[in-house]
């Protein structure tokens, strides 16, 4: 079980099965809340198969269903009055444990409304303190400073995701990667340190964890984007030990950096789930960075590597497949396109992918002596859950102007969002100036005035000191930011290693994050 904690007596977790239920006991929990409607999967257990473990543990229970539409004010109501009489600590469930968290939010927040709550109010809420929510905030304070602006943000830490390559390949320690949250804030915002449950854009307000309410005239939403772990059946559990490792963690880069280091033969598998999912090219750099190591070490040849990805290419855009087909080549890289990383069984080393030929579809085992995961990505479960996301669950935003869709009062940026660019820190970088010329105009009463190409940057370190540094924008059009005589971004290059290894870290901490807009300030399309 992977139990959040929301307050002192209350936690959610995601769907419990009859045989969890004396764990949550012996975990010190009294009473049980499910929030899943039944009949949403042929596995799930219904609710009086669940009311009956719940009794034979010893626990009260309580069975309030909410759809992924979200909760109505009487089932928040009904949530009241559960809490009310069940005896706390409560864990709540549903399918993932969102909806647990929004309907408590919302029990609390009607509760404090009955009581005369009181809810704080900010011209621009941004909801989100990462990349986007930071630099986006600095550029806004930088251009008016007089407006109230709040972010929220739960976590006490902030990272530099782009160098967790750079850590699992030996470049950077861990450390380098991370900096205290509270360093981060720019001057004159507002840091309120939580996380969103509901979002209700036709109250301009947001609903908390804790059930506080804040209002906006504005709001911008970049909280990031989900990794799925779970998805994966048996990663959870072998993650960090067994030779399964992902780039996409903190703390298990420095895990990838030890495996390569130590490997001297065997078979070496890398995987990319379907898309989206944030830096594109990094499930390859992975590979290009162990095999480079292991060619210095004189045992490539000794090493079976294989790449597993669940698209039917090596790249989205097609002017850098061919020196990428190069370094595939020089390290002799056996690729599986349209084969997608199912499940993996940690003691036995032995990963299972679905591959798919048109209707037929197989399942395949191979076995590992190391293996580079990237978990599938999806929207946040508060965002899918929520009258702001589209088709595909994440925000429905316009993607030049990053506004929503529908309310002209919300913009999202960043891996949040759904405009069809590449989900990397540099799109973030031009997004950011964009943003917040336009939540500036819409805040005054205008219309957004400048526009995003879909600008997005991807160093493939395809061996230690070189790099492919692809740049490129909607459509794969190119979008170099040097004079090609400078940098080539179709070819490695020594340069484009110094610029990933040396200076875009700084650029990033003492760039980005404090307003700067070097190099990304942004163009105005429509006058005002």
């Amino acid at each position: 079980m992977n139990i959040k904690p929301v307050t002192r007596d209350f936690a959610i977790t995601a769907q419990l099965k009859p045989g969890d239920l004396k764990q949550a006991a012996q975990k010190g929990f009294r009473s049980i809340i499910c929030n899943r409607p039944d009949g949403e999967a042929a596995d799930q257990p219904c609710s009086d198969v669940m009311a009956k473990a719940a009794q034979e543990a010893g626990l009260g229970f309580a069975y309030i269903p909410v759809s992924p539409k979200g909760a109505t004010a009487a089932q928040a109501d009904e949530m009241r009055g559960a809490l009310a009489h069940l005896s706390p600590p409560v864990l709540a469930y549903c399918r993932s444990g969102a909806r647990s968290g929004a309907i408590h939010a919302l029990a609390i927040q009607r509760d404090e409304s009955s009581r005369g709550g009181i809810t704080r109010n900010f011209n621009i809420a941004i909801v989100g303190g990462g990349s986007a929510g930071i630099a986006t905030a600095a550029s806004i304070l930088k251009r008016n400073r007089k407006i109230s602006l709040a972010i929220i943000e739960p976590s006490n830490d902030h990272y530099y995701q782009p160098g967790w390559t750079m850590v699992g390949g030996g470049v950077f320690s861990k450390e380098f990667t991370k900096r205290d949250e509270s360093r981060l804030i720019p001057d004159g915002a507002n840091w309120i340190q939580s996380s969103v449950a509901t979002f209700e854009p036709d109250e301009n307000k947001v609903t908390l964890s804790d059930g506080a309410r804040i209002g906006y005239d504005l709001l911008i939403i970049c909280p990031g984007i989900k990794l799925d772990w779970g998805a994966i059946k048996g990663l959870p559990e072998t993650l960090g030990k067994n030779g399964v490792t992902s780039n996409y963690s903190y703390n298990l880069a420095p895990y990838t950096n030890r495996l390569v280091k130590d490997m001297a033969k065997g078979r070496a598998l890398f995987t990319q789930p379907p898309m989206p999912i944030k830096c594109a090219g990094a499930p390859q750099k992975a590979m290009y960075l162990s095999c480079s190591r292991w060619e210095r070490n004189h045992v490539l040849q000794d090493i079976d590597v294989q790449f597993h990805t669940a698209g039917g290419v090596l790249f989205g855009v097609d002017a850098y497949v061919p020196t990428l087909m190069q370094y595939i080549k020089r390290y002799n890289a056996h690729l599986n396109f349209i084969s997608n990383l199912i499940a993996i069984d940690g003691e036995r080393k032995i990963a299972t992918f679905e591959q798919k030929d048109g209707d037929n579809i197989r399942h395949i085992e191979e076995r590992f002596d190391m293996i580079h995961v990237v978990p599938p990505q999806t929207a946040p479960d508060v965002i899918r859950s929520s009258p702001l996301a589209g088709e595909t669950g994440f925000v429905a935003v316009d993607q030049a102007t990053l506004q929503h869709i529908e309310y002209a009062n919300i913009f999202s940026l960043g891996d949040a969002c759904s405009a069809p660019n590449a989900k990397t820190a540099a799109a973030v970088r031009k997004q950011a100036p964009v943003v917040a010329v336009n939540a500036l105009s819409v805040l005054n009463g205008g219309e957004p005035v400048a526009e995003y190409d879909g600008y997005g940057s991807c160093p493939l370190t395809v061996e230690r000191g070189k790099i492919v540094l692809a740049e490129f924008g909607y459509g794969g059009k190119l979008l170099p930011s040097f004079p090609n005589w400078l940098i080539d971004g179709t070819r490695p290059s020594r340069l484009s290693w110094l610029l990933k290894d040396t200076i875009l870290p700084p650029v990033y901490w003492h760039g980005m994050l404090k307003g700067h807009e070097w190099m990304v300030k942004p163009k105005i399309k429509r006058a005002v």
